[in-house]
C-alpha cells in the first residue's frame, strides 16, 4: 500500500478519478490524501487552514504526484504543494494528463523541485516511482526525453 498526495487543478478531477482507477487496475493500492472538490466544506475556510491541511496530507504521503494539464501551472496551491513536498523531502513525480500536447507548461515549483515527468499511459512507471524507483523522464506523448548535454557537477564545501 502506498500513500500518495495527488496535486491537481480542481477542474481536472475527472482525470484524477481516472488516474486513481488506472493505478488500481495496474495493481497499486493507493491512498490519496489530496483535497478533492467533491469533498470541499460548504463554508469558506482561511488560506492558513487550507495550507495546514495540504501540509498534513503531504506529510502523510510518501510521494507527491502532480497531474499536469494545460492550466496546472497557473494554480498557486499546486505550486504550494510542490514546494511543501520538496521541503518535506518527498518524491515528486509529474504525470501529463491525457490529451496534453508538447506545449503544456510546467508549474514554476515543479521546474525547480520536480522529478521525472511521465506520459499519461505510463502507469507502470508511475507505480515504479511511487515505490522509489526512478525512470527516465518523458514527453507528454510518452516518448522519452532526449538527453541534453552532460554537465559537470561541482561540489563545494563551505
Amino acid at each position: 500500500m502506498n500513500n500518495v498526495f495527488i496535486s491537481h487543478y480542481s477542474e481536472d478531477e475527472p482525470q484524477l478519478d481516472s488516474l486513481k482507477k488506472r493505478l488500481k487496475e495496474a495493481g497499486c493500492t493507493v491512498r490519496n490524501s489530496s483535497i478533492e472538490k467533491k469533498n470541499y466544506r460548504d463554508y469558506k475556510v482561511s488560506d492558513a487552514t487550507i495550507a495546514k491541511e495540504l501540509r498534513d496530507g503531504i506529510k502523510w504521503a510518501g510521494t507527491l504526484v502532480v497531474m499536469i494539464g494545460e492550466d496546472t501551472y497557473t494554480r498557486p496551491w499546486v505550486n504550494y504543494e510542490i514546494r511543501s513536498a520538496y521541503l518535506q523531502g518527498k518524491r515528486i513525480l509529474g504525470v501529463y494528463e491525457f490529451g496534453c500536447k508538447d506545449s503544456v507548461e510546467l508549474p514554476e515549483a515543479y521546474k525547480r523541485y520536480g522529478g521525472p515527468v511521465l506520459g499519461w499511459n505510463s502507469v507502470d512507471k508511475i507505480s515504479d516511482v511511487i515505490q522509489g524507483k526512478c525512470p527516465p523522464p518523458e514527453k507528454p506523448d510518452g516518448t522519452p526525453v532526449e538527453k541534453g548535454p552532460i554537465t559537470n557537477i561541482i561540489h563545494i564545501n563551505c
